[in-house]
């Protein structure tokens, strides 16, 4: 592994811990109306796309896996098992760490905040209402996600699906 790739696996191991860290914090402060548990996977969509940066902390930690192991069934996440638990969750990208908790971003194009939470984790104060301290804000961590990729390589900000991660171990 070249030097930069070492620093962009160690700096996004980083981002992951800090948004474990954050994402924590509003699960304490959202416990009642989570309801997300291990096998709950209605957000773990098939042919998610992540930076390559992400892609290569999953090869790194779980190269066995990707080469003796077979992808779930089209449908749901390539990663998830039989029992619909992630089998790559220590490794799992950025945008995994968060689903379940209340969101929130700026829709550039209409110039209006939007917010949505998972249909299981709709009981309790509407996302709507909450303050914005209490919501997870999209934006800062993918941004810090796309300088590492663009600082790997020639600058192109390439995402792979995590189904294709399978295919290439074969």
């Amino acid at each position: 592994m070249t030097p930069e790739r070492r620093h962009a696996r160690t700096e996004v191991e980083r981002l992951h811990a800090e948004v474990d860290g954050r994402a924590a914090a509003l699960a304490r402060e959202h416990g009642e109306r989570l309801h997300c548990a291990r096998g709950c996977c209605g957000c773990c969509v098939d042919d998610l796309r992540v930076f390559e940066v992400e892609a290569d902390v999953i090869r790194e930690r779980h190269g066995r896996l990707l080469a003796a192991a077979r992808p779930h069934p089209r449908g749901a996440c390539a990663f998830l098992d039989e029992a619909g638990a992630c089998r790559i969750y220590d490794a799992r990208p950025y945008v995994c760490r968060t689903q379940g908790l209340p969101l929130r971003w700026f829709d550039e194009v209409e110039r209006v905040e939007r917010r949505d939470i998972c249909p299981l984790n709709e009981a309790g104060e509407p996302v709507e209402s909450l303050p914005a301290e209490a919501c997870w804000t999209l934006g800062d961590f993918e941004g810090r996600l796309a300088a590492l990729q663009a600082a790997r390589g020639d600058g192109a900000l390439r995402r792979v699906t995590l189904r294709s991660l399978f295919d290439a171990s074969r």
